[in-house]
């Protein structure tokens, strides 16, 4: 029987279309795994790489914050409190930005062939991964080191990385497709990436700015989709902190950027190869 592919331009731009994700699933690892080794290519620390760059924050934020600021961790030793934010925030920063140049990364083979123009984006959410597995490493050997008891919650733990890969997804998908229309782009991501670190309560406790800022100001430091997301890495694994009303906030906004993203994204797919 013969296979067809037909592209419908007249298709509705409301939704992707999973069953043609699905037929392409070849060549989203594919082009995962073409990521994965250009990153680590010609370098001479290699993989040691992904190891070097959280460490040297995590010694950055405990000489600063913990040493001479000494923000309340709630009895939880200061890096693995850091670590446990930074695990959720790692993966977040390099989707988000390599997601969101992927479009004209890869402009070259986009006007030559078609195919779901989403999978290169997706693509960057399993090389990701990797960040995110070394990261979880690092913070499995603290928690054994300074002999932490794993909080029950621990079995809500999935539901947060999952919020977190939408989060980044969700965010990268809205960049990719604006920065095809707007090359400006390709700059404000950097600093997304940049300013997000310190709006973000990696290294301090959200309990600070629920003390120290009005209620308005307290919902708009939620809009951050990860603000909520790095307080539910920390309460479902180290048992500090919780989950409150605003931090459902970010978990909205999460959905929010996720489906207008791959909206937006539809529709500028059906002209993405005449303008890219």
């Amino acid at each position: 029987m013969e296979h067809r592919i037909v592209v419908d331009a007249n298709k509705s731009s409301f939704s992707p279309n999973l069953k043609e994700l699905v037929a392409y699933r070849d060549l989203f690892f594919i082009l995962a795994y073409r990521d994965l080794r250009v990153r680590y290519a010609q370098t001479f620390l290699g993989l040691a790489w992904a190891f070097l760059q959280p460490v040297v924050t995590l010694i950055i934020f405990t000489l600063v914050f913990g040493r001479f600021v000494k923000v309340d961790t709630g009895g939880v030793p200061y890096p693995a409190f850091a670590l446990c934010g930074m695990a959720g925030w790692t993966y977040f920063a390099f989707v988000m930005s390599q997601s969101g140049n992927s479009i004209i990364g890869a402009q070259e083979m986009i006007k030559k062939i078609y195919f779901p123009r989403l999978i290169i984006p997706l693509s960057k959410a399993l090389v990701g991964l990797v960040d995110f597995a070394v990261a979880s490493l690092l913070l499995i050997f603290l928690i054994f080191y300074y002999d932490i008891s794993v909080s029950s919650q621990i079995i809500f733990l999935p539901c947060f990385i999952i919020l977190c890969i939408l989060a980044a997804l969700g965010i990268g998908i809205w960049l990719s497709a604006l920065t095809i229309r707007y090359r400006d782009f390709q700059h404000v991501t950097p600093f997304l990436v940049q300013l997000g670190l310190y709006v973000t309560p990696i290294a301090y406790p959200g309990e600070i700015v629920m003390r120290s800022l009005p209620e308005w100001a307290q919902v708009a430091f939620y809009l951050n989709p990860m603000a909520g997301i790095v307080e539910g890495f920390r309460w479902a694994i180290l048992g500090v902190g919780s989950i409150h009303a605003l931090t459902y906030v970010s978990f909205f906004v999460v959905v929010v950027l996720f489906l207008s993203g791959l909206w937006y994204f539809r529709s500028v797919e059906k002209v993405m190869a005449d303008i890219v």
